[in-house]
């Protein structure tokens, strides 16, 4: 199944069935922090990147037989929003199951009347908003030409007059690049009004493609939480444990999990719900294929496709 992958542990959102409708990576953004890497196709061209029927195919087969479901995510390989069709796909999902739909966007097509009609189906969408200045909006997220912070800000407050879901907006703070105190008190001022459920405030969980860019200091999310106020909360690790049973082909699984994003250990561990010692062997023996990369990140080691 190429276009769905896990469940695997979410931060946010419990365990999430991915759906991945862009190919890697396209995307409107270059995010210095993207776990994916980095983009190859920066566009704000919007066509049927990934058929519906294909997807709706993968889809159902995933969800059958699976115990625990707490999301169908849009996120992956690229900008989900791209996909003109995401509309007609979450339709379809509605129709098949009963599972909340969650949408993880950057946000920045959201100034669009087609965007935000294809995603008014969806029960979550998690835009992001990582800049409130022009300087450090091209900083971080290295945007397409075509693209402003007043563009981003404004599709968001556009979305939330009519969308009846919730909206939980995220904001990435990057050591030494947004994690000022006037920048962060320029996106308080910008996202007090934009009618977000939840205010987010996350930092790097895996190794960025840039081995410099580092994650913020526990204070200075902090200082964001107190500003951003009493919708805001900082994400922390995910916990629970898988309920799933043994993959019939462990290192395939493995193998879908890593090729989206670096993962450690415990988080394939929990996601596949296998002993760690299990997954240990078959990091070694995936390593030794050169199916993947050891890299380390903040004294843990992940591992990702070659």
């Amino acid at each position: 199944m190429s276009h769905i992958f896990g469940p695997v542990p979410s931060r946010r959102l419990g365990y999430s069935l991915g759906v991945d409708i862009v190919p890697r990576k396209v995307c409107t953004l270059d995010c210095v922090y993207c776990q994916v890497g980095t983009t190859t196709v920066k566009t704000m061209e919007r066509k049927e990147w990934v058929t519906p029927e294909l997807i709706l195919l993968e889809l159902e087969k995933a969800v059958t037989g699976t115990e625990k479901i707490n999301y169908i995510t849009f996120s992956g390989s690229g900008e989900p929003t791209l996909n003109s069709a995401l509309g007609k796909i979450i339709k379809r999902i509605k129709q098949l199951c009963s599972v909340p739909v969650a949408v993880l966007t950057n946000g920045t097509l959201l100034y669009l009347p087609e965007v935000r009609n294809d995603l008014m189906g969806a029960d979550l969408v998690v835009p992001s908003l990582d800049a409130a200045s022009h300087d450090v909006f091209d900083m971080i997220n290295r945007p397409h030409g075509d693209l402003s912070v007043e563009k981003v800000i404004g599709g968001i407050r556009s979305f939330r007059k009519y969308f009846q879901g919730q909206i939980w907006l995220e904001v990435m703070l990057v050591k030494g690049i947004n994690d000022s105190r006037k920048e962060l008190e320029r996106i308080e001022m910008l996202i007090r009004d934009c009618g977000a459920d939840k205010i987010q405030i996350n930092s790097l969980a895996r190794p960025a493609p840039d081995s410099a860019i580092e994650a913020a200091a526990k204070e200075k999310l902090q200082f964001a939480r107190n500003l951003f106020g009493e919708k805001a909360e900082i994400i922390g690790g995910f916990t629970n444990m898988a309920p799933g049973s043994l993959p019939d082909n462990i290192q395939e699984s493995i193998a879908e999990l890593v090729k989206r994003r670096p993962c450690s250990v415990s988080q394939v561990s929990r996601s596949l719900g296998i002993d760690e010692a299990v997954i240990v062997k078959c990091f070694e023996t995936m390593l030794s294929k050169g199916m993947v990369e050891e890299i380390l990140h903040e004294g843990d080691k992940y591992y990702k496709e070659c």
